[in-house]
């Protein structure tokens, strides 16, 4: 009887053992995955954590190659963000609520915004209520409803009429020369890139308007009847939803061809919409400069 007993606390023993080695609970500061928590994750180089913060809204690619690479902008635009010290968060998916919560300012490239869920549409009208940013870039703006849209953001694109131009000449003329976001920047033409017409506008308050195009002849813009219109291409707009604080949108309507996002000009005037629209000063992105890392020891360091 005694041996049975002491095989049974051997069994037990080492079934203690297993069950501590496969299911022991994590150390205090570190997950299940052994990734520490809390303020204990360990911080990115270069980050700056005082930084505004940064959402950015893209979506799958569509179009031919070079064209609307939403995750390539999502990969290239974290990076650089974060180099001009943001603090960047992102998704091929539409923000929740919670993710928007310490959100200054949300980035939005990805087709077809306006097509939103029930909680998707409350999540973004309590995000702007409370006086959250929104910039918006190309095809964005279009939608099922360019009305509502509008009310975001100054301007909304109906989905499925012909109000596209296509491998376009885009020739801008800079309306505001004073506008803070628009220094440095000169009546450059994107070709080629994208423009659009038939556009939704808002009412009360209307968009400001810092930069046009003449919409160039091409066999869309014949179909849709938009050919030498002049119309709005980059604007500000600035409201206040029913009960909110004061919000801002930024809009680039181009961004068709991935490529232009790396003219110099525009990356400029891209920076300073966003620090606009975070109601941070306009300047503070384009003017960051990462602190100098720290010098490495030599071998006999």
């Amino acid at each position: 009887m005694r041996k049975k007993l002491m095989v049974l606390g051997a069994l037990a023993c080492a079934a203690s053992l297993v069950t501590a080695a496969g299911s022991q609970p994590p150390a205090a500061g570190v997950d299940r995955n052994g990734v520490p928590t809390g303020a204990e994750k360990p911080r990115i180089p270069g980050q700056n954590l005082a930084g505004m913060h940064i959402y950015i809204r893209a979506g799958l690619k569509t179009h031919m190659p070079g064209q609307h690479d939403y995750p390539q902008f999502l990969a290239d635009w974290s990076k650089l963000l974060t180099m001009h010290g943001a603090v960047v968060d992102g998704s091929l998916h539409a923000p929740t609520a919670e993710e928007l919560a310490n959100t200054d300012v949300m980035v939005v490239y990805k087709g077809d915004m306006g097509f939103m869920t029930a909680t998707e549409r409350a999540a973004l009208h309590d995000f702007v209520k409370r006086g959250g940013g929104l910039v918006m870039l190309h095809d964005a703006l279009c939608g099922p409803d360019p009305a509502e849209m509008a009310s975001y953001v100054g301007g909304g694109k109906k989905h499925g009429e012909v109000n596209y131009t296509l491998d376009a000449k885009v020739p801008y003329t800079i309306v505001d020369r004073n506008s803070p976001i628009m220094k440095g920047m000169t009546e450059i033409t994107l070709d080629p890139e994208e423009s659009f017409y038939k556009m939704t506008w808002a009412q009360s308050p209307k968009i400001h308007v810092l930069a046009t195009t003449v919409i160039d002849a091409t066999p869309s813009a014949r179909t849709g009847g938009g050919v030498g219109q002049v119309v709005p291409q980059i604007w500000t707009y600035e409201h206040t939803l029913p009960g909110g604080k004061p919000a801002r949108a930024f809009v680039w309507m181009q961004g068709h061809e991935y490529a232009n996002f790396a003219n110099p000009q525009v990356q400029a005037m891209l920076l300073r919409g966003i620090s606009w629209a975070a109601h941070h000063p306009v300047d503070e992105l384009v003017d960051y400069k990462q602190p100098e890392a720290p010098a490495r020891p030599g071998r006999n360091g």
